[in-house]
């Protein structure tokens, strides 16, 4: 048999990325993409694109993603292939590492091609020595979802200083559903939790001044909304309540005024997620009528 050759991408070499064959069922290419019209648009880097190759044929393929400003990738977004074992050796061969985020459609346990399909993505990437972390729902409102009405019970406030977002993501990272917030507690304590916020937020393109605290009108702290604008799109870049104001579905509040702000903003969309085991956020989400898009599965 001929041997494997595993190398990244050459600039130019998109379509051999696209080579291998592949019915599209799960991942990007199951709504709709191709690596190369993402690649074409900038988000994708050749030195970052990975392939199997044996002869001729590539049998094997992975592309991290990060964005311009990024020196090192963030997700590994495609990773597909018609022979398991190359997929395997590809990715322990590639000298590239970040969170698998698997993108599926909705119901996807229920047709068995497609599940096949998930399911050989998801071993093959344990066998390489990655780790189920999370299922999540992907949300996508428009305005033919209709803007939901504001409660009223709030005040939103913006704070400049980051010390007091630290301060209060410990606080809401206290007790929370979320799994990358827990692994992160679990690996490097609240602390490092509330600075992987404070960063993540920061590193996004859009202005600080969004950011929000929420407060009773008797000036009690309820939490944080804020909405983001993320390289692709306007997202709902953080919700959260503090453990004390739990249970009396403010999360619902903060969801609501960070969609009117994205919305006043000029938003044609909105994207959003939480875990599917937290069932509060997610029935937040439902409430304000975002429809949940896709699923995704993250490995760590």
């Amino acid at each position: 048999m001929t041997e494997l050759v595993f190398r990244s991408l050459a600039a130019g070499e998109e379509p051999l990325f696209d080579s291998l064959p592949d019915p599209g069922l799960v991942g990007f290419a199951a709504f709709g993409d191709t690596y190369s019209a993402m690649a074409a648009q900038g988000e994708y880097r050749p030195e970052w694109t990975w392939i199997a190759l044996r002869g001729t044929t590539v049998v094997a393929r992975a592309a991290w993603w990060a964005s311009p400003k990024d020196d090192k990738p963030l997700a590994l977004d495609w990773f597909d292939f018609i022979d398991f074992d190359a997929a395997v050796a590809l990715l322990r061969t590639a000298p590239l590492h970040a969170e698998y985020s698997l993108k599926l459609p909705p119901g996807w346990r229920e047709d068995p091609a497609v599940r096949a399909a998930a399911e050989s993505r998801i071993d093959a990437a344990v066998a390489a020595g990655l780790k189920p972390l999370v299922e999540r729902y992907r949300y996508r409102w428009t305005p033919e979802c209709g803007v939901p009405e504001r409660p009223g019970r709030l005040e939103f406030r913006p704070e400049p200083d980051d010390t007091v977002f630290f301060e209060v993501f410990r606080r809401i990272n206290t007790g929370s559903l979320d799994a990358h917030v827990r692994s992160t507690i679990a690996a490097s304590g609240l602390d490092a939790s509330a600075q992987e916020q404070l960063d993540y937020l920061r590193w996004m393109p859009s202005p600080r001044e969004w950011w929000r605290l929420a407060y009773t009108p008797a000036g009690e702290l309820i939490g944080i909304s804020v909405p983001c604008h993320h390289y692709s799109a306007p997202v709902i870049g953080y919700i959260g309540v503090v453990p004390e104001h739990r249970g009396h579905g403010y999360a619902y509040d903060l969801l609501v005024e960070a969609t009117h702000l994205l919305v006043a903003e000029g938003a044609d969309r909105i994207v959003a997620g939480t875990d599917t085991t937290n069932t509060p956020m997610a029935a937040s989400f439902a409430k304000a009528g975002y429809p949940v898009e896709q699923h995704r599965i993250d490995l760590s």
